[in-house]
């Protein structure tokens, strides 16, 4: 109906109210879906409200800024016209303005405009924006505080010097002071910002683990909010994949228990940064495996492959107790006494699993190093022949210098499958199989 010529006058009215009316009509139209947003922009309405922005009452910046995070939220191109009408330093300005509702309006802006991608956050980074950012933090405002650490988070989430900019104007000790808060919402951007900030690189996480955020961050993961508790989890993940060390750093602090409390009392995604931190400290080395299955962490990746619907999620259980049974024969008898080997192997053969899954849960990893052969045992009589390799390799390997085994091998029926598998002659397969039957006489063999 033409409406956006319409109120575009209405911007420029004498009466305060009805600037600020017309404003929010705009943001309220913009807000609502990508066409409308790209209309305002059409209608060259983002410059007139930029240029009012500075001398204007608080409810009208307010109801400006509204309208700029409106139009930003929808597209990496719609938040370009924005940076491109010079809205930027505007909201900059807005950051230091007496009213907190003001800088919240302007910070929320930012950030909507910041998280599309490097180049738009790195124009809010030119603009001026983070060290103020960094100050709103600071404010008795809780509202302002939430927004101001989400914004510092959108900013940091892409590139390592992002996140060093950020860094640098003191963010982390302001953040991490904030994990105590009794706010949840505001504890979830703090430990997302912190998260953001970690994830980079190993300096980047040195600097977050150094502004003391142990033992107290491993509360959060008891938290009744479900978001402080996966944004925990996820901050504990992004620290402990860079190095040995600061996995280690981490099992010293009791965060490796804490995570496996935290998988074992929630459902869902809530899980899915404990299940893959317990993967990459698992990883790193034998010893912190070890730490892994020593604070019992093997049953609840197990549990979690029965209990969850999402294959991503199953997927992630399966590499992290992949990498927890992957270093010697010991680990991955840890993992085999669980009986977690033939609910792998079955999600590995179902034909519904994701190919992510179905990837996650080869088995290989675990297999090349098991020597606990009752665990192996039920595998023969399902596994396809890729698998089926691995597991009769193990056979091999064990069976000659172990003559219970070999008794055993034949009564429970294991022998008689060995003879039944069609190998091609020559093959790694074949060299396994006859080196099974060479451990027994010929009549026993037939």
């Amino acid at each position: 109906s033409g409406v956006m010529s319409l109120l575009r006058p209405l911007l420029l009215d004498v009466v305060p109210t009805i600037q600020h009316t017309a404003a929010l009509a705009l943001g309220r139209l913009a807000n609502y879906n990508d066409d409308l947003a790209e209309a305002v922009v059409k209608g060259d309405i983002l410059p007139q409200l930029v240029c009012s922005l500075s001398e204007q009452n608080r409810f009208y910046k307010k109801a400006a800024a509204f309208v700029l995070r409106a139009v930003g939220k929808h597209s990496p191109q719609l938040a370009q016209a924005i940076v491109h009408c010079g809205a930027l330093e505007m909201l900059v300005i807005c950051l230091e303005d007496f009213d907190p509702g003001v800088k919240e309006a302007a910070s929320w802006a930012l950030g909507y405009i910041a998280r599309h991608n490097s180049e738009l956050s790195q124009a809010v980074v030119d603009a001026g924006a983070v060290p103020l950012l960094v100050l709103c933090i600071q404010e008795p405002e809780i509202a302002l505080k939430r927004i101001a650490a989400s914004t510092l988070s959108d900013i940091s989430k892409h590139s390592p010097e992002l996140a060093q900019t950020v860094v640098d104007a003191g963010a982390i000790a302001h953040l991490a002071q904030m994990i105590l808060n009794p706010d949840a919402k505001l504890k979830r951007q703090v430990l997302s910002a912190l998260s953001q900030i970690a994830k980079h690189s190993v300096d980047l996480a040195e600097l977050v683990v150094e502004a003391e955020i142990f033992p107290v961050v491993l509360t959060c993961l008891k938290d009744s909010d479900e978001y402080v508790k996966k944004n925990g989890a996820t901050l504990i993940r992004e620290i402990a994949k860079h190095t040995p060390e600061l996995s280690q750093f981490i099992v010293n602090a009791g965060g490796v228990a804490a995570v496996i409390d935290c998988i074992g009392s929630c459902r869902g995604t809530v899980r899915l940064p404990g299940i893959m931190m317990l993967g990459y400290v698992a990883a790193h080395s034998e010893n912190l495996s070890m730490a892994v299955i020593v604070s019992k962490g093997i049953p609840p990746l197990c549990a979690c492959l029965v209990e969850e619907h999402e294959d991503h999620i199953k997927a992630a259980a399966a590499w992290a107790l992949g990498q927890i049974g992957r270093h010697t024969p010991g680990h991955a008898r840890a993992v085999a006494v669980a009986n977690v080997l033939p609910t792998l192997l079955a999600m590995y053969m179902d034909t519904h699993s994701s190919e992510d899954l179905q990837m996650k849960a080869t088995l290989k990893n675990i297999l090349q190093k098991c020597t606990y052969l009752p665990a192996l045992e039920p595998l023969l009589h399902d596994a396809p022949p890729n698998i089926m390799k691995h597991i009769v390799g193990q056979f091999s390997k064990v069976l000659p210098h172990d003559s219970k085994a070999r008794r055993l091998f034949v009564t429970t029926g294991g022998l008689k499958k060995v003879q039944e598998i069609k190998a091609e002659p020559g093959s790694l397969l074949q060299e396994y199989i006859n080196t099974i039957n060479n451990c027994y006489p010929e009549e026993i063999v037939r």
